[in-house]
């Protein structure tokens, strides 16, 4: 099932991101992006469409990303493995299936931005 809100903002301005842009790029595939969230949620709205837009900025591969929707009671295909609480959560695998970082609903920057700090400071 996929997310209507990881559908892609058609203004995310890319230029206005391009260190998240190219480190998202950099590692295209190498990483899977599990994305799990629900289109009723408001800051998944608020959050996923424009990390849509930097994973299609950065020519990440469809395969590599994983939407997950769960229902409001936050239950959903992995919610107990991954040990996920609040949505929209987004854990990035590396190929061998190890949990590299994840961004959970109400860190202090956008998820892209988020998530490419803590690629860079993890793997480069």
């Amino acid at each position: 099932m996929t997310l209507e809100t990881m559908r892609p903002t058609p203004t995310w301005d890319a230029p206005s991101y391009e260190d998240t842009v190219d480190i998202l790029a950099a590692h295209r595939d190498e990483l899977t992006y599990k994305v799990w969230g629900g289109d009723w949620c408001k800051d998944c709205r608020a959050l996923l469409p424009d990390f849509g837009a930097a994973l299609e900025a950065a020519e990440v591969p469809d395969d590599r990303i994983d939407e997950i929707a769960v229902d409001d009671d936050k239950r959903g295909p992995g919610v107990e493995e991954y040990d996920i609480e609040y949505i929209p959560t987004i854990v990035v695998l590396d190929d061998d299936g190890e949990e590299v970082t994840r961004f959970v609903e109400e860190e202090p920057l956008p998820p892209a931005v988020w998530l490419a700090e803590q690629l860079e400071a993890e793997l480069e």
